[in-house]
């Protein structure tokens, strides 16, 4: 098993201190309501640890994508409310369309040892994806100590993330990060083959050191989502609206040469279920027509795998003894897709 090179919660003295977890709340909504719990559930036991040790814990996550600074149903008091009923400690839900202001401070000055505090969407800062200076000061203004604990956002370098580590003297990781970063750490430096990769979601660029190096361990890689309509048009196809970075054309071009060049499978859709627009809202009700996916005509776009890429990516699954995955195949909170 891969070792954790990491600090650990289990390594800080915590009783009295002011611990800022990042978590991953990031919980899928419907006219306010939560639909699926199971990132909360993920979180519980970093901070059952830390209440029960008596830490004061802030939590703060990120929810959806609010493009016009603060929006109602972006909201993290939903997610206060589900975590609530799932400790047994005092939760505290403090709103604040700057995620901390002096009421927010005042709140926490007033915390007693083993009580909750849940901030704000740290996505109602502007500053927060651009992991600007001033938000990270916010955020550790009011910690002793932080823990990284949201594993689906580890990669990005935000505030709650990355920059407000720069003013906190204690950073650590908790129990969700050193589960992950064990699991996945072993299963790619040491894995049963065949090992097959998935790479889904929407965008190339995020993904782009992944990439190279998965086609250096896999034996097979699948790429799906929005990010193979810029492979499938780097291999010349019509993609019609699709999602595509044309700024990562060669780049696409690279990867599938160095696939060929070192005898590694990779694997995009050969079928593409589309609209004629994106569904607005995003489960709206669709009509939608699949294509192959070297005949998407030009005034469609492609939101999902269909069923002959299904059974081809399926195959491929089945035969591996190790299967790493990250991202989804399509637009799965449409329930037309």
């Amino acid at each position: 098993m891969a070792e954790l090179n990491k600090v650990s919660v289990d390594d800080l003295k915590v009783t009295g201190k002011r611990v800022l977890v990042r978590v991953d709340f990031n919980v899928p909504m419907k006219d306010g309501v939560i639909t699926n719990d199971n990132r909360i559930q993920a979180a519980l036991p970093t901070i059952n640890k830390l209440t029960s040790e008596g830490a004061k814990v802030i939590l703060c996550s990120h929810l959806g994508k609010p493009k016009n600074g603060p929006e109602e149903k972006f909201s993290l008091k939903a997610a206060a409310a589900r975590l609530g009923e799932l400790v047994s400690a005092k939760v505290t839900f403090v709103p604040s369309d700057v995620v901390v202001d002096d009421t927010v401070k005042a709140a926490v000055d007033k915390m007693q040892n083993g009580e909750i505090i849940v901030l704000e969407n740290t996505r109602f800062r502007k500053e927060e994806t651009k992991n600007i200076e001033s938000f990270s000061k916010d955020l550790a203004s009011i910690a002793d100590a932080f823990v990284m604990d949201a594993f689906g956002s580890a990669h990005r370098a935000h505030c709650s993330t990355v920059g407000v580590t720069e003013f906190v003297k204690e950073t650590a990781v908790g129990y969700l990060m050193q589960k992950e970063i064990k699991f996945l750490g072993n299963a790619v430096e040491n894995p049963v083959r065949p090992f097959v990769a998935i790479l889904g979601g929407a965008k190339v660029a995020d993904k782009l050191n992944v990439i190279s190096n998965l086609l250096e361990k896999c034996d097979t890689l699948i790429i799906g989502g929005g990010m193979a309509y810029t492979f499938l048009k780097a291999q010349g196809y019509e993609v019609g609206t699709s999602l595509v970075d044309d700024t990562k054309i060669d780049y696409c071009k690279e990867m599938l040469e160095k696939a060929k060049a070192n005898g590694k499978t990779l694997l995009l859709p050969v079928d593409t279920v589309t609209a004629a627009e994106f569904p607005n809202p995003i489960d709206a009700e669709i009509e939608v027509v699949t294509y192959d996916s070297n005949k998407i005509p030009a005034d469609r776009m492609g939101l999902d795998i269909g069923e002959k890429t299904q059974a081809l990516f399926a195959d491929a699954v089945k035969t591996a003894k190790t299967v790493v995955w990250n991202g989804p195949m399509g637009v799965f909170e449409n329930p037309v897709l």
